[in-house]
């Protein structure tokens, strides 16, 4: 009777704690189909018009962020930098170079942290930081919310709309991985052999050499326009070429 009653506090004692620390990263049994049905993620914008949104995390960086820059100017192309706070205070001229090339700014929280450990209240710091970072170092208001490691829950969605932001995933058949050096080749196959009309790709200018994603960028963006893509913003993607609708993982 002790070891069942002692059994009994244990798991009160375990949920409990489970509750006090409201961890964000917790899927509360909703998938993918009722977010997005919903409208309150974003992964992709099925559409029939060959655009295609390129997306950078964790810089911006002093060296690697004005290299991917430049690339994309030489094809014309805008993407989405999903900048955390604390590099942004700490590389303003970097973030101010996205701003003037008209290159878009998108939340990633302040410090980057594991989003299965941070609470509610701990999350909206980091969000609300950013936010006025970027705008005082910019004079840009983000409207747009990428969660580290891509932990989603309906805390995380609530976080974002009070913060004024919609939360933006990526493509689940283009993510390249380039953040753990895979190859150039890799990198490159990823993306030219998955490309759809609407994707979100997902690359990273931070976190180590990034030498990488600049080489595979330089093969990328050449073959991508040859085959008739544009490339836009996540938000001009969302709001000048299609309507967002349920896509089943499998698709």
């Amino acid at each position: 009777m002790k070891k069942r009653a002692g059994i009994l506090l244990l798991i009160f004692c375990i949920l409990l704690t489970t509750v006090s620390h409201d961890p964000v990263s917790a899927r509360e049994e909703k998938d993918r189909d009722y977010y997005e049905t919903r409208g309150d993620i974003v992964w992709e914008v099925p559409t029939d018009s060959k655009v295609i949104a390129l997306t950078f995390d964790d810089g911006p960086d002093s060296v690697y962020t004005p290299q991917i820059v430049e690339l994309l100017k030489q094809y014309h192309a805008k993407a989405t930098f999903f900048v955390v706070g604390s590099r942004v205070k700490a590389n303003p001229e970097v973030a101010r170079l996205l701003a003037k090339e008209e290159h878009e700014l998108a939340n990633h929280t302040y410090t980057h942290p594991d989003m299965r450990r941070i609470s509610s209240k701990k999350l909206m710091d980091e969000v609300l930081k950013t936010q006025q970072t970027i705008y005082d170092t910019t004079g840009v208001r983000p409207q747009l919310f990428r969660p580290p490691g891509g932990y989603y829950s309906e805390s995380v969605v609530n976080v974002a709309k009070q913060a004024g932001a919609l939360v933006i995933m990526w493509s689940w058949h283009q993510d390249t991985r380039d953040w753990s050096d895979p190859g150039v080749n890799k990198i490159v196959n990823k993306v030219l052999r998955n490309a759809r009309n609407g994707d979100i790709v997902l690359f990273h200018d931070y976190g180590g050499n990034r030498r990488q994603t600049v080489q595979a960028l330089k093969q990328i963006l050449p073959e991508l326009q040859r085959r008739g893509y544009q490339f836009v913003t996540v938000s001009e993607l969302m709001k000048g070429y299609g309507k967002i609708k349920k896509v089943g993982k499998g698709d």
